[in-house]
């Protein structure tokens, strides 16, 4: 059996410091006024990160699960189970073809650079598109998390690197009511992957890389590629039942296996096609089809121009805007294709010599 390595984490906050670390979210004088009944909350915060409160409402996880007697989060709970009804409805041949359309960009206009992102209107220009094509077409804006009160997409803790088993799907290390780790936005943002037949990626580059809002929801979905369903059956997190699990052979289930995607990457100096190669790589190693050669699309506007014209460059652009609904276009076929049964990848039904 293999060893579970600790020595790394800091010690847990003492009294004093968590007092300030809590205070500093109420820095505004404004908060004056109510000290006392801060210092309450406070008091409660303090017992709850003190005991490790996680998760303050649980029961016991009944029938399906492997130890049906684990108390098991409610919040967990809920979430398992909108996914389990959207997978359902995904899978029914008679429901709706679904399109999830995702904006990677951080900039809106509502919050410090006062202008939309080009992402932004090509989103819109796909949604035209689209809609003509597909009867539900769904917008994820990651923006949102620059511009909404109190949203997040909170980091992954990296569980699947100790052992997969730990890493539960969905992701059960948020909430952690303990750490005011809360208002998670992934609870969501999963539901709406499982419902998807076909997912569209739109995202500008930012310094060679992917923005972190985008970033953040791709490193968040890797319970959707080999994460266990059963929380119950690593007790929570138990470091060493999840590797005792993967030794004897884990199956690493594709949660989101056989849905279509396709891509829209633009940068103005470098990055674009290292980026949509990343999230190619990535959507392909998940099981998830490509829409075809002009479905994955990466382009530079205003090649070494100025920031500040970069979106009259995109309305001069015609080729770029026809490219970019010409990969709606081509999603929406290969999502009608796959669920007419007539699309085949090469590889269905070869076994994985290494599966990971």
């Amino acid at each position: 059996m293999t060893s579970v390595r600790k020595g790394q984490a800091p010690a847990p906050l003492e009294r004093e410091q968590f007092r300030l670390q809590f205070h500093r979210a109420f820095a505004d004088p404004a908060f004056g006024k109510v000290q006392d009944a801060l210092a309450q909350v406070e008091q409660i915060a303090w017992e709850n990160y003190d005991a490790g409160r996680k998760a303050p409402r649980t029961r016991a996880a009944g029938p399906g699960f492997a130890d049906p007697s684990y108390e098991l989060s409610d919040e967990w709970r809920a979430t398992h189970e909108r996914l389990l009804q959207a997978e359902r409805v995904q899978k029914d041949a008679a429901t709706p073809s679904r399109i999830l359309l995702i904006n990677g960009a951080a900039r809106n206009d509502g919050t410090c650079p006062g202008e939309m992102s080009k992402s932004w209107r090509m989103v819109q220009w796909l949604r035209e598109t689209l809609q003509a094509e597909v009867p539900d077409v769904r917008i994820l804006d990651l923006s949102r998390l620059t511009s909404d009160y109190g949203r997040a997409i909170h980091p992954c803790k990296a569980c699947v690197s100790t052992a997969m088993p730990l890493c539960h799907w969905p992701c059960s290390c948020y909430p952690n009511h303990a750490m005011r780790q809360t208002n998670d936005w992934m609870a969501e943002i999963y539901e709406e992957w499982v419902a998807a037949h076909g997912v569209l990626i739109v995202t500008p580059v930012y310094w060679y890389q992917a923005p972190s809002p985008l970033k953040l929801m791709i490193d968040r979905l890797v319970c959707a590629d080999g994460g266990n369903p059963d929380p119950t059956s690593t007790h929570g997190k138990k470091a060493d039942e999840a590797k005792a699990l993967e030794l004897a052979g884990w199956p690493y289930p594709k949660h989101l296996a056989g849905r279509a995607y396709g891509l829209v990457v633009h940068g103005d100096v470098a990055g674009v096609e290292s980026l949509r190669r990343n999230l190619s790589d990535w959507l392909g190693w998940m099981g998830l089809i490509p829409a075809g050669g002009q479905a994955l699309l990466d382009r530079y506007l205003g090649y070494y121009a100025s920031y500040a014209a970069s979106h009259e460059e995109l309305d001069r652009s015609a080729a770029f805007q026809e490219e970019v609904r010409n990969v709606g276009r081509a999603l929406a076929a290969t999502v009608r294709r796959i669920r007419a049964g007539q699309a085949h990848q090469g590889d269905d039904g070869l076994v994985a010599p290494r599966p990971k």
